[in-house]
């Protein structure tokens, strides 16, 4: 049965706890790292933990995911998103790969800091998978064999600078701003029975309490099993690391058709760009200061409920 683990400080100290209905039961021991929890602490033990509990309302939320692992995400995931994002779905056979920066982590219900030199904010949520062990050769990473390999899962909105990761052909420094990556506020750990609920979830996130992206997670183009297999024959992996699995359609980028980007890559550098930032300027979808982002991924049987996250959009100073 899956389990909901909250990372949290009270009184001055960081715990974790096991949080049933808005009671935290906090676990024993300091775990100062994501990897150093999942190796010390079983699921089932943790399922049977007894004893005095704190209310979530009296705690602070961190990130269940600790700014000393990996940030690995996946692209164009979902094949509406692709769509948008100006791609063919049907053409496009590669799972695509990017990496946020560590530093970018904050809590779920942390402030979004828009940089004063970014026109463009996007939102972007997404489902994560935090690895349950070390990957440090290829493994061949199956439905039936996930749960050796996966952990849990988390909450990520993957918040993007549109005018700096486009232009500039910078996934990785348009994304990873200080505060562009709030993670959970649960992380649920799986154990192998509860692996087919993986393709149950559905997301939803509003800006200002309207809906902006909704789907489900059967609808992810290459799945975790299929993406940790390729990762694995690539790179290293460590338990804790976190693996975004992209977002649904409803971002505030517009990109143009495929027809249209080749119309526009015959023009000077300077003339396509200056089309793109006329064409995103009319999207009155990008964050502004003051906007209200809220994300939330669950089940419909409520087995998974991975909590709310609430990011309110600042400027930098």
């Amino acid at each position: 049965m899956p389990l909901h683990i909250l990372h949290f400080s009270h009184q001055g100290r960081t715990q974790w706890g096991v949080i049933r209905q808005g009671q935290i039961t906090p676990i024993p021991g300091d775990f100062h790292t994501t990897a150093a929890f999942l190796q010390a602490n079983d699921i089932a033990q943790l399922a049977a933990l007894k004893g005095p509990t704190l209310l979530e309302s009296e705690v602070q939320w961190l990130s269940p995911i600790t700014r000393n692992q990996q940030f690995i995400c996946q692209g164009a995931n979902y094949r509406q998103h692709m769509i948008e994002s100006g791609m063919d779905p049907d053409a496009k056979n590669y799972n695509m790969i990017f990496t946020k920066a560590s530093s970018c982590i904050v809590a779920a219900n942390a402030d979004v800091l828009r940089p004063g030199h970014v026109r463009f904010l996007d939102y972007e949520i997404e489902l994560g998978l935090v690895l349950k062990r070390d990957l440090t050769s290829r493994k061949t990473v199956t439905r039936d064999n996930l749960h050796q390999y996966l952990a849990g899962i988390v909450i990520v909105n993957d918040y993007s600078a549109r005018d700096v990761q486009i232009p500039q052909m910078q996934f990785y420094k348009g994304k990873s701003y200080r505060s562009f990556g709030p993670v959970g506020p649960y992380l649920c750990l799986l154990d192998a029975q509860d692996m087919p609920l993986l393709g149950t979830l559905e997301l939803t996130l509003t800006v200002n309490g309207q809906v902006r992206q909704r789907d489900v997670t059967g609808n992810l183009v290459h799945g975790p099993a299929e993406t940790l297999t390729e990762l694995s024959g690539v790179h290293d992996l460590f338990a804790g690391d976190l693996v975004a699995t992209g977002t649904p359609a409803g971002c505030a980028l517009s990109i143009p058709s495929p027809a249209k980007q080749r119309i526009a890559a015959l023009l000077p550098e300077a003339a396509k760009w200056k089309m793109f930032m006329k064409v995103q300027a009319a999207r009155p979808q990008y964050l502004q200061p003051g906007d209200r982002v809220e994300a939330h991924i669950a089940s419909p049987d409520g087995m998974i409920d991975l909590g709310v996250q609430r990011n309110c959009i600042k400027e930098a100073s």
